[in-house]
């Protein structure tokens, strides 16, 4: 994560940015500039309890005083800012977030407009995360991409050409909600989706439902220890299947194995879809990410899976990896596609 703030922008190329990132528990606020090198950073708490007004209120005292100190208020051009959706994008709605109840129907983007004087390019956390690693990241130099991004729910972003799929409805790029299983008892989606969608597979939440569903077919897997009167709070989550494949339970390892099978299912339609040559991995559910060899044959068993359903051209041609700016993405992201709209609306 960047450092929190910088009295200097000596080192860094104006016009800046600020990039916004709403979550359920933080918001993260980075201001940026013209290259994508964050100038400063804060996290604030979401406190969803008291409301967007409230919300919009810390935000903006936020920005002001980083302005000041960072010498910028004349040079910032304007603010992206990323949020769960349902929303509507066109009137600028957090229309049904489940994450931000007390949010449902505010108009967030006329509100912190009006605050702080500044456009607001408007987009859904997902793309906005999606944007960071094309602009920055694990899709830089490229033309298009689709990051899926694996966290307690499964989100998506779609790039074509340069261009960020947002969608007629505001639902562009919701690769979670994609059908992988079409069986009667497929699994249902937590999240507010139907049943065989690739969220119920391959997010957090779906691993721990598919983990606890084959513990009791499996007496001495090391997952028992997260069950059961003598567990934690915690419980069985993805984390802990993960800790527990690092030990080789073979259960743990089945698990992340079918994951993958369910990803590289996803990753075949899609691909075949928009054919960006590129798909990256973000989220936090990486299973240890490249570095782990749990991550590395989670990856491996993706590639493999759509190596067997796609064409060889198109294997070939299709790189899969993991994501590079962890939770830097969302904010540096939003930062990115207020400074694209921002530069369309001075050609115009």
């Amino acid at each position: 994560m960047p450092a929190t703030s910088s009295s200097s922008t000596s080192n860094h190329t104006p016009p800046y940015y600020w990039g916004i990132d709403i979550g359920g528990t933080s918001i993260k606020c980075g201001l940026v500039d013209h290259d994508g090198n964050t100038v400063a950073f804060e996290q604030v708490p979401t406190k969803e309890s008291a409301g967007p007004e409230a919300a919009v209120k810390r935000l903006t005292e936020v920005i002001n005083e980083t302005e000041t100190k960072t010498a910028t208020a004349g040079q910032v051009k304007r603010i992206g800012m990323g949020a769960p959706g349902p929303m509507d994008l066109p009137r600028g709605l957090l229309v049904a977030p489940p994450q931000l109840p007390s949010w449902w129907d505010f108009p967030i983007v006329q509100k912190l407009s009006e605050a702080t004087g500044r456009g607001v390019s408007f987009l859904n956390d997902a793309n906005a995360a999606a944007y960071g690693e094309f602009w920055l990241g694990s899709g830089a130099k490229q033309n298009s991409m689709i990051l899926l991004t694996l966290g307690t729910g499964v989100g998506g972003g779609i790039i074509i050409e340069n261009e960020l799929v947002n969608g007629v409805n505001s639902f562009g790029s919701e690769c979670g909600h994609i059908l992988v299983d079409t069986a009667d008892d497929a699994m249902l989606c937590e999240w507010g989706g139907g049943r065989g969608q690739l969220e119920a597979y391959a997010s957090a939440t779906g691993v721990s439902a598919i983990a606890r569903k084959k513990l009791a077919e499996t007496p001495d897997s090391l997952l028992h220890r997260y069950v059961g009167p003598e567990a934690d709070d915690e419980g069985l989550t993805s984390k802990r299947v993960h800790d527990a494949a690092v030990e080789d339970d073979a259960l743990a390892l089945a698990i992340i194995d079918e994951t993958a099978r369910w990803l590289g299912i996803a990753v075949t339609t899609l691909v075949h879809t928009v054919d960006p040559g590129n798909v990256v991995l973000g989220g936090a559910m990486d299973f240890g990410g490249a570095k782990c060899s749990v991550g590395k044959r989670f990856l491996d068993g993706i590639r493999t899976e759509f190596r067997q359903r796609t064409f060889d051209n198109v294997a070939a041609g299709t790189q899969i990896n993991f994501a590079t700016l962890g939770s830097a993405a969302g904010y540096l992201g939003a930062a990115g596609y207020a400074q694209k709209e921002a530069t369309q609306t001075d050609a115009s």
